[in-house]
């Protein structure tokens, strides 16, 4: 037998408690056959040695948004803005590029601004309308959950006339004597969004394949599309269908499982037997289900969107929080049709993924989960809490009672830290993205970034949950620190089993895909992981990146 591929490094850690490290693994067809001894003598069509670099299984994150951030790759970036003359000379630039005969049906995109960097101002409309005029313009907040227009905007969609409402889940804000202030929050932003979606597909393969080439640059091999098919967060009804050709194109980079979200399932009939003998529930056409699809894309979870997000100003919260003024956030839409639509889509086979920030919202996704659990069992893979950003102690204790995986982004910490301690009132601060408490629970703790919220350095994010510590120096909470093998296995072994994938990835094994990271150094030792280099991605036993 002649290998494909041999790699030797001066550690592989395969973290599998039988044989937890070795030094050359041998790959045929995609998959590893063995290692050491047990392809001793064995030649290889190409072998390559990493000297002293650790060979680990291929980094997942199982929360991030994909097409999203390869289509912020085109569009204006107001990330670095650190006061609003910044904005305004930003937005300036963006609106001499118009050409003399603009496209009308175009409008000016934008991404990542975050109030928190310039000082918590917004900008002023008037201010945005003098730069613009009548182009209409939609810049994304950092954090997806909020949106910047102006009023050539606010006009097409009809948030200027008398007797106008908010859509459920959302709010145009209003200034103390009713005028709208240019910002949408949550569902509001779909107002806007239908005028500009969807996106070809060609647009979004490109997003794609720009995406996941920068994610095997992060030794990324595996991650979770959070939201796929309609809502704001989606960018087609038809995202799946750019993944497929991404596929087939060999553009996508990385392996991909997609989430659609509650919005995208439609009502199913079938003989008055199934369903838990309901006979109607929802899902996807033809009942095809979580789980569908190949080593390269499948389904995953279905994700449910109950609030907004902390740095927003959305996240639904038990008692007034410092960044929320006088208010509590808000659940996204009714419990009651929330349990309807949740349990309808649990008993057709979907896992639930419930998007749920604030305390209040980590309460309802609880409930949910628990009644979805004790009334038709539980399925092949565990339930998720997407973020669990402030949560109680009894909700961490009811988590791990539950099995319920929680995903939070330990990048946050050290990105967004700052702006999170100051959004909560001091007693609760010890409440913000967990770690060593939901383990000790019993829960799973899944790593995950949230790309583009922040990016998806994962040897950050890594660092992140060792030491707890914000790009300002401070420590949050360090009794929730976690150690660097749990920092590694939130990546690899506890994604893979979150998401259904342990059979072909999480941990290095004969037989299972020859998805490999490679880091300059051993990520357990090093003083530091983000002192390390990515030195190359593999997937299925072919390089996605080299350095």
């Amino acid at each position: 037998m002649k290998l494909d591929l041999l790699l030797s490094a001066g550690t592989i850690l395969t973290l599998d408690t039988d044989r937890p490290t070795a030094e050359r693994v041998g790959v045929l067809g995609g998959r590893i056959v063995g290692f050491d001894e047990e392809i001793e003598g064995l030649e290889a069509a190409r072998t390559v040695d990493f000297g002293s670099g650790t060979i680990t299984p291929g980094l997942i994150d199982a929360h991030c948004h994909a097409i999203w951030w390869g289509l912020n790759l085109a569009q204006a970036d107001y990330s670095h803005i650190r006061k609003l003359e910044d904005f305004f000379d930003v937005l300036s630039e963006q609106v001499s590029r118009i050409p003399a005969q603009p496209d009308p049906s175009r409008w000016l995109l934008g991404h990542s601004f975050n109030q928190y960097s310039s000082g918590s101002e917004y900008p002023r409309l008037e201010e945005i309308d003098r730069i613009t005029g009548n182009v209409p313009l939609y810049i994304r907040h950092a954090s997806g959950h909020a949106a910047i227009v102006n009023s050539a905007a606010l006009r097409m969609i009809g948030a200027l006339e008398p007797g106008f409402s908010d859509p459920t889940g959302g709010v145009v804000c209003r200034d103390a004597s009713g005028r709208p202030t240019g910002l949408l929050e949550e569902a509001a932003q779909a107002l806007a969004q239908a005028h500009i979606l969807p996106f070809p597909l060609s647009e979004l393969v490109d997003a794609l394949e720009e995406a996941t080439e920068r994610f095997a640059a992060q030794g990324i091999t595996s991650f979770g599309e959070a939201g796929i098919g309609a809502g704001w967060i989606s960018h087609s009804p038809v995202e799946f269908a750019a993944y497929q050709q991404a596929v087939s194109e060999g553009r996508l980079h990385a392996r991909a499982q997609l989430m659609p979200v509650l919005d995208a399932l439609q009502p199913l009939s079938a003989h008055q037997s199934d369903f838990f003998g309901a006979e109607e529930s929802i899902g996807l056409s033809l009942g095809i289900g979580s789980g569908f699809g190949n080593a390269s894309l499948r389904l995953g979870h279905v994700k449910v969107f109950l609030d907004g997000a902390l740095v927003s100003k959305t996240a639904a919260v038990s008692d007034v929080m410092c960044s929320h003024g006088s208010g509590h956030g808000y659940l996204l839409g009714e419990p009651a049709e929330y349990r309807r639509r949740t349990l309808a889509a649990y008993r057709a086979g979907w896992p639930l993924a419930l998007h749920a920030i604030g305390d209040i919202a980590i309460d309802l996704a609880l409930d949910l989960i628990a009644e979805a659990q004790e009334k038709y069992g539980l399925l092949s893979v565990p339930n998720r809490i997407e973020h669990f950003g402030l949560s109680r102690p009894e909700q961490v204790e009811r988590a791990g009672a539950l099995g319920i995986s929680v995903v939070p982004q330990m990048g946050f910490i050290r990105d967004l830290g700052d702006q999170l301690i100051a959004s909560v009132d001091p007693e609760r601060e010890s409440w913000l993205y967990r770690g060593r408490s939901v383990i000790d629970a019993g829960a799973g703790l899944i790593g995950s970034s949230d790309l583009p919220v922040i990016g998806n350095n994962i040897r950050m994010a890594m660092d992140a949950a060792v030491q707890r510590t914000t790009s300002s120096g401070r420590v949050l909470n360090s009794a929730e620190r976690i150690d660097r093998s749990e920092a590694l296995r939130m990546h690899t072994v506890w994604p893979a089993h979150a998401m259904g994938l342990s059979d072909d990835r999480g941990t290095l094994e004969r037989g299972k895909l020859a998805d490999f990271t490679v880091f300059s150094g051993n990520p357990l030792t090093s003083s530091t992981m983000q002192e390390l280099e990515i030195l190359a991605t593999f997937v299925g036993g072919k390089e996605t990146y080299a350095k």
